[in-house]
């Protein structure tokens, strides 16, 4: 059974404070609930939904289940047209007013027995909706008697002395136990988490021991040696636990801790057994908890950390192409041990074995542990409605397919014609994806307030739990180790060469002049210099991906104005807990002050306040993603952080104009290259008086230049909202791209140099001819790509030298000067009603006697 409380929360700083009761109630609409929502969470995590205030739809319903939501709170009038209409199952909801949840606005002892009216039936539990003023009494009688109070969660407190006004969670859980030991005791078992769930030992709580586990997270026992004293479990070992959630069974007579034992350290008292089951004693210096899949999945990890040199797996975590091999490998093997009917179920059984050893290689390889495959395993088994299920075309014989639309149709784009002057069509067109922030700024301002409040605490701790590395500081100070730079030398030469014409770019916009001077009227001299802003933050995108490129675009401009700190941050990889190599190297040469190991809205919001390790910035840059965006938004708008950003940001997106002598396969690969970011990003083609024929070249050139690419599936989905624009004249065309106010406009047509730049009024960066893919802006010709998206190309420049630096003016009155303006001053300060204005020209103008 779990705990019998259920918390109504509004944030994920919420669900972490009050991970042991392991049940929560979001309000419908309050998070965005998307396919891996539920997935971030623990896995005993049960995550539920309260519609009950609102007109959710079947639709609506169904996508919550099957995107892993627990159960639903509905209203008792939804559920015949929910439940019975729809054929969802019942036991996926809570319904108002029946033998679900039960509003009550009284709960004093009395009227709770006549709350037990409500039909019982079954094992079916009842929720009390406790009103704001519910007090700790009222909620124990309730638990004492089998239901489940719906608390909010600010009214909840983990510690053992509550303070006034809220509710102590230790003292409604042992409230709702019973025993029949003499001592009033607790029976309790002591397992690990998810995979393995092992059974580490049997002991005993006391009510003190729960409520002292409960506000110090971690396990405290009761000691029957010492009944006066507590047993704070490896307090003199090392052998400490940290709690994750609290059980009880069924007769609520017996206790379950589920902890996460220290790394090193058994349970058993008896030669550092790890449990108190079996004689296996530690072995190095960690344990691998459990068998099979779990026991591999520990060992794999802990080789991900440490496999010596030359070992077999670790060979596998460095070579992706033998690992993909194996798998393919051991993939038919399996069948081939299945549809050989002279072997029997035990070469399955091995053949099995063999590629879920080489399946968690990759898993591990990429960030994934056991426990997240099994949370998607659980998500998936609760779904309420299932796909067909068919396989790909690909790997189905032909004779056996199922009839499909044409893979063409997965890789086109809408074609709409300007010539007939359809204005919604074309409104439509040109209409970037929909983003939405509301719901992402509940979830990153929880994350913001943790880091202002703990700083390095709090990096440290965000970037084991969204990243899954353990550190003991969350920054890499410079000098940087050279083992952290360890690239190849065709790595080394072609980031040296982009650096450098990054670099030459950049150092030609330095102004010609020091100091820029204009005498704007006799004996007065205007001014204007640059200066660098000091502590400049770069954000580059890190975990699985690779970006080297983002932080010499961010980095070089920032080092050619002469930035003092440069502050890099970049969350480490996963598989290796490390930094990526090339950033490393990258932030080497930039002579960059220290590297943040965190990502997300956790490294903004450092790099924004500052904590003990990093410096504040007076400026943040670099792309992200929607957690990202929106901190960075945040900041830029909190006067307490006086924190400016380079730009607002949205999915990457192209614009390419092509004539009739476009070669198709050019201009598909630039589609496709931006295609590829993600299914929001979106890509445009405007087709200059093109034939039927040239339409038919490029169209095909997109298929089958997708149907190869690693990520088709991304690309398909993009293309499914991107657009070619028919218009028969190049005016029409760059009328057109104006309007939508690319990121990258690209110009495969005739003669593409000269409409440039007198016919561009809104691009973030511009591709002239053929030969000119906006992957060689990318990386390495020099221009920056960190570029104004989703139409703000119309206000925004791309990154640039100027971006570094703020212009300070200064003004030189002479005495002929004043004699020049000081009239003019004296007048306009009058009208507004200034006279302290209009008084510090005057004295001055007496006194030299200007008049």
């Amino acid at each position: 059974m779990t705990f019998p409380l259920l918390p109504v929360v509004e944030s994920l700083q919420d669900i972490q404070r009050l991970s042991v009761i392991g049940q929560y109630l979001i309000p419908f609409g309050s998070f965005q609930i998307s396919k891996y929502f539920v997935s971030q969470f623990p896995h005993h995590a049960q995550i539920n939904v309260d519609a009950s205030g609102s007109d959710i739809s079947v639709e609506e319903v169904i996508e919550l289940l099957n995107n892993g939501i627990n159960q639903i709170v509905i209203k008792d009038s939804q559920a015949s047209q929910i439940i019975v209409e729809a054929g969802l199952p019942e036991s996926r909801f809570i319904v108002t007013g029946s033998s679900g949840t039960v509003s009550s606005d009284i709960l004093v002892d009395d009227e709770v027995s006549d709350v037990k009216s409500v039909s019982q039936s079954g094992n079916k539990i009842i929720y009390i909706s406790a009103r704001k003023d519910v007090s700790q009494s009222e909620v124990e009688t309730l638990v004492a008697k089998g239901y489940v109070p719906v608390v909010s969660s600010s009214k909840l407190s983990t510690s053992v002395e509550s303070p006034s006004g809220q509710l102590s969670i230790s003292s409604i859980f042992v409230n709702s136990l019973t025993t029949d030991r003499p001592d009033g005791l607790y029976t309790t078992l002591i397992t690990t988490p998810a995979p393995s769930y092992t059974a580490l030992g049997v002991v005993y709580s006391s009510k003190a021991s729960i409520k002292a586990a409960i506000a110090e997270s971690e396990g405290v026992y009761q000691s029957r040696k010492r009944p006066e004293e507590l047993w704070y479990k490896g307090k003199t070992s090392g052998a400490t636990q940290k709690l994750v959630k609290l059980e009880k069974d069924c007769d609520s007579d017996l206790v379950k801790f589920i902890v996460e034992p220290r790394k090193g350290y058994g349970f058993c008292h008896l030669e550092n057994n790890f449990t108190c089951f079996n004689d296996r004693q530690l072995n190095g210096s960690d344990a691998t908890p459990g068998s099979g899949l779990s026991k591999l999945d520990s060992t794999l990890f802990e080789r991900s950390q440490s496999a010596p040199e030359g070992s077999y797996t670790k060979r596998l975590f460095g070579d992706e192409n033998l690992l993909v091999a194996k798998l393919k490998e051991e993939l038919d093997e399996l069948i081939e041990a299945g549809q050989n009917k002279s072997k029997d179920g035990n070469e399955v059984s091995w053949e099995a074995a063999d590629l879920l050893y080489f399946v968690m290689v990759w898993c591990i390889k990429h960030g994934v542990r056991l426990s997240d495959v099994e949370k998607n395993l659980d998500i998936k088994s609760g779904k309420v409605t299932r796909r067909k299920g068919d396989a790909k075309k690909q790997y189905i014989k032909e004779e056996q397919a199922a009839p499909k639309e044409p893979e063409t149709a997965l890789y086109q784009m809408e074609t709409i014609s300007v010539k007939g002057g359809d204005e919604a069509a074309i409104e439509k067109a040109l209409t970037r994806p929909v983003q939405k922030t509301a719901d992402i700024m509940k979830l990153v301002l929880p994350i913001i307030d943790k880091v202002k409040k703990e700083g390095d605490k709090a990096l440290v701790e965000l970037t084991a739990k969204f990243d899954g590395v353990e550190l003991t500081s969350p920054i890499l100070k410079a000098p940087f180790p050279q083992e952290l730079m360890n690239i190849s030398e065709e790595m080394r030469e072609a980031i040296d060469l982009s650096m450098s014409n990054i670099e030459k770019f950049h150092r030609a916009q330095q102004p010609k002049e020091e100091v820029m001077t204009v005498e704007t009227a006799p004996g007065v001299y205007c001014s204007r210099f640059a200066k660098p802003i000091e502590n400049v933050g770069l954000y580059v995108p890190g975990g699985t991906a690779v970006l080297p490129s983002t932080a010499m675009m961010l980095g070089v401009p920032a080092k050619v104005a002469g930035c003092s700190n440069i502050i890099l941050a970049s969350p480490p990889a996963r598989a290796t807990g490390k930094l990526t190599p090339e950033v490393v190297y990258v932030a080497h040469k930039l002579g960059a002050t220290c590297i943040v190991m965190a990502g997300g809205a956790q490294a903004v919001t450092a790099m924004a306040y500052g904590t003990d390790s990093v410096i504040k910035c007076d400026k943040i840059l670099g792309p992200g993603n929607q957690f990202v965006t929106a901190a960075k938004m945040y900041v830029q708008n909190d006067t307490q952080a006086l924190c400016s950003i380079d730009m607002p940001a949205g999915p990457s997106e192209v614009l390419v104009i092509a004539d009739g002598k476009a070669d198709a396969d050019f201009v598909a690969s630039d589609l496709l290259s931006q295609a590829e970011h993600g299914i929001d990003s979106q890509v445009i083609l405007i087709g200059v008086d093109l034939t039927e024929q040239k339409q038919l070249e490029i169209s095909e050139a997109v298929r089958r230049q997708a149907e190869v690419l690693p990520r088709k599936e991304i690309v398909a989905k993009c293309l499914a909202h991107s657009y070619t624009l028919l218009v028969d004249t190049y005016e029409e065309a760059f009328k057109m791209s104006n309007r939508y106010a690319p990121e990258h406009l690209i110009l495969q047509i005739e003669n593409a140099p000269s409409y440039v730049p007198s016919s561009i009024e809104n691009a973030g960066s511009v591709f002239v001819g053929g030969l000119s893919p906006e992957s060689c802006g990318d990386y390495s010709s020099g221009t920056n790509h960190t570029l104004p998206t989703y139409g703000y190309a119309r206000q925004y420049s791309g990154v640039n030298l100027a971006t570094f630096q703020k212009f300070i003016t200064s003004q030189e009155v002479t005495e002929q000067g004043l004699k020049s303006i000081g009239k003019a001053v004296m007048t306009l300060a009058a009208v507004e009603g200034l006279e302290a204005h209009r008084n510090a020209v005057q004295v001055r103008m007496d006194k030299l006697g200007l008049h």
